[in-house]
């Protein structure tokens, strides 16, 4: 696996709601709604993260049907980044699942 490029909590998030198409409160909603409340990212934080992530080329202005809503999307950059960050996650989840049940034992 490649070295995974830093990326933040909530710029994973943010990254994992661009795979399609979506406007600034879409992308807030689904985190939200995805994560069952548990998640919720602001407006001031999100668009700071948006701004970082389109520096990087990670992600995209995308023309969508309604011009008075900025549409946002996965660069194919982005998507490896997020494929990367993934499997990176997977094994730390896999780490902490595993060190748990030798716990109990």
């Amino acid at each position: 696996m490649k070295t995974s490029e830093q990326v933040t909590d909530s710029m994973f998030y943010i990254m994992a709601a661009l795979t399609k198409p979506r406007h600034g409160y879409a992308i807030m909603n689904l985190i939200e709604e995805r994560s069952k409340g548990a998640i919720a990212i602001g407006p001031a934080s999100m668009y700071t993260i948006i701004k970082k992530l389109l520096n990087q080329d990670w992600i995209y202005l995308y023309d969508g049907a309604d011009p008075r809503k900025k549409t946002y999307l996965l660069t194919d950059k982005g998507k490896e980044v997020l494929e990367e960050n993934v499997k990176l996650r997977k094994l730390m989840i896999d780490l902490a699942e595993i060190g748990l049940k030798e716990a109990e034992e």
